[in-house]
């Protein structure tokens, strides 16, 4: 007979054992998230203050740093208070909220990197008619989809999840709760719950890639078709950071994960978890900051502004 127990609270295993690492990886996870922060929230309140900043793909991007900021809030504290006070223990209600919060808002970006994809074709491939496309209306609803369909999937990973029986252990081999490292724990039957896991995962992923794929083939051959240099120039410009930011998010997941299953291990989704919890929300304003001028030039006036109210 297995032990069927409650479980009311979880044992993260975390990255490492080693007591030697614990330090120094607390003041590398504490000095990205601080980045994190500082950078999304900077992003937000940028696009906010500057009015020349107001345009659909800025609502984007402002919206992509909060999902940013929300899901590496979701697993960064729980990880450095771990390596800090060495408390690897997680109810088994905040296990279910973070499990929660992370999927959420990591399906969130998901949808959000093709709507900004099909802004970008829009911008690019119909400039004449890009205000008429790009509607405050047609904005708000691929954003609110993004979110509905991002606390959808959530709800029904997070609830298929928990519904199953934890009675083979409480030890979670992972850094924080993610699906299948606590699916592994159930005794019941995961056949259906991982059927349901892998054609979400995977709807969701490849929809989201073929948006962003046939955004770009249209934009291409838009790009080929051009005779000026500068027009060449401009939308490219347009494109890269976004590009960048799609390379990093897509490019990590399938070199983590389209691995042969006798390679695949729980280590191997750590380091994918690292980046996509950790590693991503903070790169994500540093390329868009960096490679885009609208934004170095609206940071250039608010530190002005700052310094002539200060009276520097």
């Amino acid at each position: 007979m297995k032990n069927t127990t409650e479980v009311t609270e979880f044992i993260l295993l975390g990255l490492t054992n080693d007591p030697e690492l614990q330090v120094p990886l607390f003041v590398m996870f504490i000095f990205i998230y601080l980045i994190t922060l500082i950078g999304n929230l900077g992003m937000i309140v940028l696009i906010l203050l500057d009015s020349r900043l107001h345009t659909p793909m800025y609502f984007f991007l402002g919206n992509l740093s909060l999902v940013d900021l929300c899901y590496s809030s979701a697993v960064t504290p729980t990880v450095m208070a771990g390596f800090l006070l060495g408390d690897n223990v997680i109810s088994y209600n905040a296990c279910a909220a973070q499990m929660f919060f992370f999927l959420a808002f990591a399906t969130v970006e998901n949808y959000l990197l093709s709507s900004m994809a099909y802004d970008r074709y829009a911008a690019v491939c119909k400039p004449l008619h890009y205000t008429t496309t790009m509607t405050t209306g047609v904005c708000a609803r691929l954003a609110i989809g993004s979110y509905v369909c991002g606390f959808l999937n959530a709800s029904i990973h997070t609830g298929d999840t928990f519904s199953l029986s934890i009675c083979e252990s409480n030890v979670v081999h992972h850094f924080f709760c993610d699906v299948p490292a606590v699916m592994i724990l159930s005794c019941s039957d995961r056949h259906v719950s991982e059927l349901v896991l892998f054609y979400i995962v995977s709807f969701n992923t490849f929809f989201a890639l073929l948006v962003i794929l046939i955004s770009y083939i249209f934009i291409s051959i838009t790009i080929l078709k051009m005779h000026s240099s500068s027009g060449y120039q401009k939308a490219l410009s347009t494109c890269a950071s976004h590009l960048t930011a799609v390379s990093i998010f897509y490019g990590t997941g399938m070199f983590m994960y389209l691995q042969p299953s006798s390679s695949h291990s729980m280590d191997t989704d750590k380091m994918a978890s690292v980046f996509y919890a950790m590693i991503i929300p903070m790169l994500n304003p540093l390329v868009y900051s960096l490679r885009n001028k609208e934004v170095k030039s609206a940071l250039m006036k608010v530190v002005l502004e700052a310094k002539l109210s200060l009276g520097l």
